[in-house]
């Protein structure tokens, strides 16, 4: 019997005595006198159990029964939950076991068995924030976060991502060893094939976005009337007709920087469970985690028209996705990369002849002229000494394709 039924069963027998009026019972307990009367018969007749609740002693109909609370506590305590959040624990116990709870009730549950939360969130300092755009594709936030993302592997990985400011849908999601060319490439491939091309891209500082070269421009550039100088990432925004936009700080693109948040926790439960060890075998599960990520979490956005445009089909991604160089051909259809010396393979061409050379992790090094792809054998070293053996052609290429798609960029 609770405090409330304790004075109710006191005034009652207060009133039974004769030493409390009806009236007066009513006023004490804000019953209407009939009511009043009504619980002196009951009290007389059953006693002080009577003024119990109806529902006293039985089970609510919505509590979880004893069994399925505690195979919660045995899937929490599992090694692969050490770090996972309330949240993101209840998604889990959806989707893999088909246990369907609030989240209140779960968090308070999980509380009162001193299971806490491993994600503490601090008091944030009120500050005005930008609105979504209205249409999906009409600003994209690109970024890249090095994060611990296998257990048991202290080597920190780059998850390379893009997310529509609009709708808070992710477009694309590429892990590398590093913050690398190779990882933008791949995220704006999954950006271009599954959602068509945005309007802009809003990115920091980087150089793979942003040169820090304002004041040198090659003849050729000059000469085409080039006014300042372009990276090799802004050439290919051009060539698709986006705009790209400078973030001054990583505030200014909240949105990504708060996805990474969210994803630093999901994601190392998420490899755990699924067995995923390495690079490859995220790259692989990412795909479907993106469709399941964006099912979850995306809003309605205001328009419901797109700024996304369909890419046309004239364009090769890969050739387009690559570090484009342009060189001049001599009268043995070769030509020089960095000091290193290459000849054209199966092709007749022209001295003094201008040919793209394209190098990226998918293609390798080949040479585009006439919309035609060449193969390309590097036959001259560094030292003018000639390469004959496969396993240094192999090198040199590997090389070539480490240095401008692989390599860290922010130590660079």
């Amino acid at each position: 019997m609770n405090k409330k039924e304790e004075l109710k069963a006191h005034i009652i027998k207060c009133c039974v005595d004769g030493n409390m009026t009806v009236k007066q019972a009513a006023n004490r307990l804000g019953f209407s006198e009939r009511y009043i009367k009504k619980l002196k018969a009951r009290y007389k007749k059953y006693g002080v159990s009577s003024m119990l609740h109806g529902n006293c002693g039985r089970q609510p109909k919505r509590t979880l029964d004893i069994a399925l609370k505690q195979k919660i506590l045995d899937i929490r305590k599992q090694p692969e939950f050490d770090t996972v959040n309330v949240m993101h624990f209840k998604d889990i116990l959806e989707e893999k076991y088909k246990i369907i709870v609030s989240y209140s009730f779960l968090y308070n549950f999980l509380k009162e068995n001193n299971i806490n939360s491993p994600r503490k969130h601090r008091k944030t300092k009120a500050h005005h924030r930008r609105n979504r755009r209205s249409k999906i594709g009409e600003l994209l936030q690109i970024d890249a976060t090095p994060h611990e993302f296998f257990i048991g592997d202290n080597n920190k990985y780059t998850l390379h991502g893009l997310i529509d400011d609009a709708s808070g849908q992710i477009t694309g999601l590429y892990m590398c060893k590093n913050e690398c060319m190779q990882g933008y490439f791949e995220i704006i491939r999954q950006t271009l094939k599954n959602f068509g091309v945005p309007e802009n891209i809003y990115a920091d500082g980087s150089s793979i976005f942003f040169t820090t070269k304002k004041d040198k421009l090659t003849l050729e550039e000059q000469l085409s009337g080039v006014e300042e100088p372009n990276t090799q990432f802004g050439k290919i925004m051009d060539e698709l007709g986006i705009h790209l936009i400078h973030a001054g700080s990583s505030q200014a693109k909240g949105r990504i920087e708060r996805l990474w948040n969210t994803l630093h926790d999901r994601l190392i439960t998420e490899f755990k469970i699924n067995n995923i060890t390495n690079i490859e075998q995220a790259n692989i599960f990412l795909i479907d985690y993106l469709k399941k990520y964006n099912k979850k979490f995306k809003v309605k956005p205001k328009d419901k028209k797109k700024a996304f445009i369909p890419l046309l089909k004239s364009v090769n991604l890969d050739t387009l996705l690559t570090v484009k160089y342009k060189r001049t051909v001599d009268n043995g259809a070769c030509f020089s990369l960095n000091n290193v010396s290459f000849k054209i393979e199966n092709i007749n061409i022209l001295p003094r002849t201008r040919i793209d050379v394209l190098i990226s992790k998918k293609i390798g090094i080949k040479v585009l002229y006439k919309n035609k792809l060449y193969t390309v054998k590097p036959i001259y070293d560094k030292n003018d000494i000639p390469i004959e053996k496969i396993e240094s052609i192999e090198n040199i290429i590997a090389e070539f394709i480490y240095f401008n798609c692989l390599k860290n960029e922010r130590i660079a």
